[in-house]
């Protein structure tokens, strides 16, 4: 199992980026994927979720401004920054959950990307 992100960067405040998460090495579609962050010194936070079928969820720091979503020809999940704040500086990291009938329940992580919001 990979998950391979991109896609951070420097931004100013105020300004938009866009996360990939490139998985290969289980069923993409059947899973639930996530996107984490940590800042420096704080505990990971859960930022969003986007279930196999669709439905997302997001932490109410970044409800209106952040937006999840799969690809799922392309084992892809994507997140959408928009009007980021200096307090949205954090290595973002994706992660797959699923379950397969034959070995269970499986939980892994990608390698993080950076994103700092400074002027």
């Amino acid at each position: 199992v990979q998950l391979q992100a991109s896609g951070g960067g420097l931004v100013q405040p105020g300004g938009s980026l866009t996360l990939s998460c490139a998985a290969s090495g289980f069923t993409f579609a059947n899973s639930v994927m996530y996107w984490v962050r940590q800042a420096p010194g704080k505990q990971r936070e859960l930022v969003a979720t986007v279930i196999s079928g669709g439905s997302t969820n997001y932490a109410d720091s970044v409800k209106g401004r952040f937006t999840i979503s799969r690809d799922n020809a392309k084992n892809t999940v994507y997140l959408q920054m928009n009007s980021l704040k200096p307090e949205d500086t954090a290595v973002y990291y994706c992660n797959a959950a699923f379950y397969d009938v034959t070995t269970g329940y499986h939980n892994y992580w990608g390698q993080g990307t950076q994103v700092t919001v400074s002027s």
